[in-house]
């Protein structure tokens, strides 16, 4: 292929099948809607049960979206993910680990109970879904596996040690599947959002001093916004990005410079 050849379709998703952890509020419904609007249809596996506004951003896009409300850490769920979503599209090309918590609490008082929950969502449930995904991805030689990690891939992270230890986890692992998949053409990468203006950040920017602290740390001067999210998830969702591999691309107005 020359330069030549090059054209605003590798952006494209059209006819691909996209499943979003968590994809029905938070950053996870932008990403969902991004992937829409570039083509894709949308699997949606949530703990929560469908959100109508959801539905409708995705089906605006004039593509199809499906939801399956279940716990992706309970046993055999995973794959019973990825089984639902083949029968409901016919195959799986995108997987976003999306789906996230974040426990917090002082080192005396966070213990087992607050550690576990945490390693089985955030690491276990993702490092499940990419086993599953990728047997159905290795036979059509493509695939994009999509890794939500966060600053604290990078940082140590005040009251909550479980949180820091997934997203460093989950960035490791992005890169040892990358290691393994490349030569089928599966890319794996990671989004890395820096400090959003969602739900809960809500108290965080309520309040002058804490919203200061953050502020005084982005060189932008401002909160990210969920659509900031939306390009970088097109991105790493095409054949555009079919050279980036085991790569975390980090989203968040320069706070990392500082």
């Amino acid at each position: 292929m020359t330069i030549d050849n090059f054209s605003m379709d590798f952006f494209s998703l059209q006819g691909k099948t996209a499943i979003v952890t968590g994809g029905n509020s938070g950053l996870g419904q932008a990403f969902a809607t991004a992937l829409a609007k570039a083509g894709a249809n949308i699997f949606i596996p949530s703990f929560l049960p469908d959100q109508t506004e959801t539905s409708a951003l995705i089906e605006k896009q004039g593509v199809k979206v499906d939801f399956m409300q279940v716990d992706i850490t309970g046993k055999g769920m995973p794959k019973r993910v990825i089984d639902r979503c083949v029968e409901s599209f016919g195959g799986v090309d995108i997987l976003v680990n999306n789906a996230g918590i974040c426990k917090l609490n002082t080192v005396l008082e966070f213990g087992r109970q607050d550690w576990d929950p945490m390693i089985d969502i955030n690491l276990t449930a993702a490092f499940e879904l990419s086993f599953e995904a990728a047997k159905r991805m290795i036979p059509q030689k493509s695939g994009k596996i999509i890794n939500i990690c966060s600053l604290f891939s990078f940082l140590g992270g005040r009251w909550s040690p479980a949180y820091s230890a997934t997203k460093h986890a989950l960035a490791g692992f992005t890169k040892a599947y990358c290691d393994e998949l490349g030569q089928h053409n599966i890319q794996v990468n990671g989004i890395a959002p820096g400090y959003y203006a969602t739900e809960i950040t809500a108290e965080t920017r309520k309040n002058p001093e804490s919203n200061k602290r953050v502020l005084d740390h982005i060189p932008a001067n401002r909160w990210g916004e969920r659509q900031d999210l939306m390009g970088a998830m097109i991105f790493l969702a095409s054949r555009a990005s079919d050279y980036v591999n085991g790569h975390l691309l980090v989203v968040d107005g320069g706070y990392l410079v500082r």
